[in-house]
Order: structure tokens, then sequence, then C-alpha cells
């Protein structure tokens, strides 16, 4: 099936909720001749009505959590049909706890600006394919840029080294993965920004490119160590919005039904930019200095910036109804129009900021199942960067090849992703629906898993196939098969653990793919300073058999054990995330109402 066609099916699945049909919102419309008291009165019951209905809503979630604190499968509820304790994981992550971005409150608030019905024109996921795919691509472009700039001087280094007297294997490697340690600490600060009605995606991911532009071409300035790794890291802040960012815009603009596609041309520019910038960097610094390294990533860098701020639009809902209640309050002289999140959103900025940077930590830390499947893609991971960076002693050295061919030998790493992103994402498409069509149309986030258990056994083949290979320095294409066995399985990795973290529970999705991404960069960051290490102890062969028997541990039991007892775990764990939101959702409500009772 085509992505288009793919897309079209999914938009007929779009939600059913965004049900505002009245386009008028002029006083003189809404009210016609009541007077001002009247309206003022009918204004405050209207708001009092919705804030009670969501802290009625709020409460009974808390309640149900604590009905369901014993795990019992016979706890039962006279208060929900559905169970109120799914609510929170089937309305978008949102700062209010309201459905359809507050469309199910416009038959009772006149005054509320939602989308114009399901259909709205203007809703993300009613864009054209074409649009769609377009934003799309611009996304994607972006999030090319932080992992070619992570590895773009990986060839380069001894030349650099030599320049700045950098004569310490570990600098060099820290060098090069400083970046991605900025990785890990840049989604707790910039998630609160983009999921912010004020802000939205654009304003972030347009800053952000420029900011990653600026300290690559900083870069080609650096007069020493100190300089060099200050600037990589200042622009792996930059550039870490798109990596995380990027998820959200694809949920902004795709169903969960499109999802697995998009997904999966979404990922194909993140995955093969550490393969791409290596290659180029090898020719570049073959004839160069190393300078041009970063004269060229910032070019192109550039050309990326320069197209996505003139192209790309936002993304996100709550902040393009914002923009369009300012629009529609010039235009019609109505200062009372409002969104759900302007008149329900009891989060103080300070609070907000709180939550979004300790929530993904939380998660790190006590969720079940982050640890378990976080671990896993972490150390993958750090596996792919260990890789990377000892491509050229393995290639230049043991096998001695020049600058330019040593840089070729990442091409079997990108064939791996291509040839994976493909099957993968049809094979745990048809897995996932066919599980769901088991259990009589009830799908679940464990159908994502399946596929996992295969990679769990293609990351170690591929990693021992790829140390001992090199060990002892067999034809140059035998380690090349093992990168490229590792690299297709690393992508069913991240396919399948991305979607399931996302599924688990909707509200707090941002803040599982953030714990999973700060868990991941700190072991991109950490594993390419001990590699050299590690080689020169073990060789390539044992080294990376200890890599494959770690991977092998975390990559098969523990998926196993998720399709067993995941969903049981994953329950328990939500139930207790679910209390502590609707706690907190009671006590901004209460104080909301505590305000509009003084007004």
């Amino acid at each position: 099936m085509s992505i288009a066609s793919s897309l079209e099916s999914g938009r007929q699945s779009l939600g059913h909720g965004l049900t505002r049909q009245s386009t008028a919102y002029t006083v003189k419309e809404i009210y016609g001749d009541m007077d001002e008291n009247d309206i003022y009165i009918r204004r405050t019951a209207t708001r009092t009505t919705i804030l009670t209905a969501l802290s009625n809503r709020v409460h009974i979630a808390r309640l149900e959590a604590d009905k369901n604190s014993d795990d019992s499968d016979d706890t039962k509820s006279e208060l929900d049909s559905p169970r109120i304790e799914s609510f929170y994981e089937n309305i978008p992550d949102i700062s209010v706890p309201a459905k359809d971005f507050g469309g199910e409150f416009s038959s009772l608030d006149p005054e509320l600006v939602t989308w114009e019905g399901e259909d709205d024109p203007d809703y993300p996921r009613n864009w054209s394919n074409s649009q769609r795919l377009f934003q799309l691509t611009i996304v994607s472009f972006y999030s090319l840029i932080s992992p070619m700039s992570s590895s773009m001087l990986s060839p380069a280094m001894n030349e650099i080294g030599e320049d700045l007297n950098i004569s310490s294997d570990f600098l060099k490697s820290f060098s090069v993965s400083i970046m991605v340690l900025a990785w890990a600490l840049g989604p707790l600060l910039i998630a609160p920004i983009s999921e912010s009605d004020r802000f939205g995606r654009r304003p972030v991911l347009n800053l952000s490119i420029w900011i990653i532009f600026a300290f690559n071409l900083a870069c080609a300035f650096a007069k020493n160590t100190t300089q060099l790794c200050v600037f990589r890291f200042l622009g792996g802040l930059g550039g870490c919005a798109s990596l995380n960012v990027g998820a959200g815009t694809l949920a902004d603009l795709f169903s969960d039904n499109e999802r697995q596609l998009a997904m999966a041309a979404y990922s194909i520019c993140p995955t093969l930019g550490p393969v791409l910038s290596p290659i180029i960097s090898s020719f570049i610094i073959s004839h160069k200095s190393w300078h041009w390294v970063f004269y060229v990533l910032a070019i192109f860098n550039g050309a990326v910036g320069l197209f996505g701020t003139i192209f790309f639009r936002e993304t996100y809902s709550p902040k393009l109804l914002k923009m369009k209640a300012d629009r529609l309050r010039k235009e019609t002289g109505n200062n009372h129009l409002h969104t759900i999140f302007e008149i329900a959103d009891g989060e103080t900025a300070w609070g907000n900021f709180v939550v979004t940077i300790s929530r993904p930590v939380k998660l790190l830390f006590t969720h079940p199942m982050v640890i378990g499947l976080g671990s896993f893609m972490a150390f993958v991971y750090g596996f792919m960067y260990l890789m990377i960076v000892t491509f050229p002693q393995v290639f230049r050295g043991t096998y001695g090849f020049s600058i330019e061919i040593s840089g070729l030998m990442y091409i079997p790493l990108g064939i791996g992703y291509l040839i994976g992103t493909v099957f993968w994402s049809i094979v745990i498409d048809k897995v996932y629906l066919r599980l769901t069509e088991r259990n009589g149309g009830i799908a679940k986030p464990e159908y994502r898993l399946p596929c996992l258990c295969f990679s769990g056994i293609g990351i170690p083949v591929g990693l021992i196939w790829y140390g001992w290979s090199a060990q002892k320095k067999l034809h140059w294409i035998m380690p090349s098969i093992g990168m490229a066995i590792f690299s297709f399985s690393f992508i069913a990795v991240f396919q399948t653990i991305q979607n399931y973290l996302i599924d688990m529970n909707n509200r707090f999705a941002a803040s599982s793919v953030a714990a999973a991404a700060v868990f991941r960069s700190f072991f991109g960051f950490a594993f390419p300073l001990f590699a050299h290490q590690l080689y020169d102890k073990l060789d390539y062969g044992w080294g990376n058999t200890l890599c494959a028997l770690i991977g092998l541990a975390l990559g098969l039991p523990f998926p196993i054990f998720c399709l067993k007892y995941g969903e049981k775990l994953r329950k328990w764990a939500n139930r207790r995330m679910n209390k502590e939101q609707a706690t907190r959702d009671v006590k901004n409500l209460e104080r909301l109402k505590k305000l509009q009772d003084l007004d």
C-alpha cells in the first residue's frame, strides 16, 4: 500500500468529536438582544459548568485509580462504562483533560473556539495528503541535521587532533560524542516550550535549526579542544529539538492508523544521518582541510534551515486554535472568544515546566516498561555509536584502506537501515493488525512488540559477525555483512519500542518518548568513550561478543516477558501515573473555580 493511499484510508477513521458547526462569533450573532448583565451571567455560568464537568471527570479518574490500586482484575466500578481509568490513555497529550481539543463543549459554550466539525480543513490531520507529506519531509530533513552533525567529524578526527593538539583517544571520542550528551539534556528543556499553546512546534524547530547552524559553523573556527567541545555541545542542545519535537509533529499530522508508515518515512533521515556524513567527510578531508568538513555541513544546514523557515507550517492544534481565536477576536471585536486552554488550563508556567522535566525522569526510574524496553534501546543506540567511531580505526588501520574508501564502508549500515525500514514497516504493521483482529478488533500496545524478539537475535548476530570478521581480517565484505545485519535489526528496535511508548498511554506519550531519548542519548555519549580501551584489551572479536551477550540478555527475555505479562505491568504503571495526573488536575481546576467565584 502506498503512503498516500494509507493516509487517505487513515483519515477516514478520524476522531468523531470535532463537532462544532456554528461559525457565528460576534456578540450580536451569539446573544442577540440580551443586555450586558445577562450576557455576563451566561458567560460565567458556562465557564463554571465546563470547569465543574472537567473537575468531576478528573475526580472520578482519581477514584478509579484508587479503587484499582490492588491490581485486581475483578474490580469493577459503577461509575464508568467504558472504564474511566482509560480516560487519560485515550486523550491527546495536552494541558487540559478535554476531548477533541475542547470540541466536546462547543454546543455548551458558543464563544469557545474549536475546530469547525470533524472535516475542518484547518485541522492538521485534514490537510491534503500532499501537504502533510510535504510537512513530514521538512521535519525529516530537520531531523537529519543533528545525526549528521554528530558523526561528521569522525573520519577527520586524526587531522583535527593534529591541528588542535588532541593526542588522547578519549578526548577524540569525547569530541565526537559530546553532541549526543546534549541530546540527553535538551528534551527536558525543550518539551515544555513546544507543547505550549503560546509557542507550538514551528518557532521551536525553526530556532533550533539556526542554533545548530551557528555552532556547526563556529566549530570550523575552533582553536582548541575546549572550544570545539563547547561549540558541539551547544549545537547539540539546539539540534535535539528536531529529534524530539519532530515525533510530536507526526502525531499532529497523522492518526494512529497512519502512524506506522508515517513514522517509517520520518525515521529514514535520522537513521541515515550518521551514515551519510562520514562518507561525505571522508572525501572532504582527503582534498581539503578539516575546516571544510564544518563549512560543508553548515552550508547544507543553512539550506535546510532557510527552506524550512519559509515553508514549514505550525501543526500543534492548541497553538493553531489560539491563533484562530486571536484572529477571530480582531475580526469580530468579541474579546471574550477563547479556546479551552485559555479558560481551563490551571497549570502555572513554572508548574508545567517542573512537571515536564520531572515526569520523564520519573518514568525512567519507576516505569517497568520504560526501564526494560528503554534499556535495550539505549544499549543498541550505544552499540551503533561505538561502531561508528571505530570504523576509521578498523578500515584505515586493520584493512589499510584510504580515507575515501574507509568512508564508503559506512554504506552497508545505510543499506541495512533502508531495507530494514521497508521490511519492518510492513511486517510490524501486519502483525499488529492480525493480532488486533484476533482480539475482536481491540488493539493493545503489546501487539507492537513481537517483532522486537527478532531484533533481540539479529543485533547480537550482527555484532559478533562484524567483530570476529574484523579481528580475523577476513575479506571486507564479511564485516560489511555484519554491519548490515546490525542496522537491519536496529530499525525493528526503534519502530517497535517508539510506537509502544506512544500507544501505552497517550496522555504521557511525550514524556515516555523523552525518557527513552534521555536514556539512549546517555549511552550514545558514553559508549564511544571506552571503545578504544575495550578493543585494545579484548580486540574486536571478544569486545563485540561481550556487547552481543548484553544485547541478547536485554533483547530477548524482556520482550518475551512483555508479551506475556506486559499488559498487567503497563496497566499498573498507568494507574499510578493517571492517579498523579488526576490529583494535579483536580488541584488546578479547583484553583480555577475559586478564581472564577472571586470574579
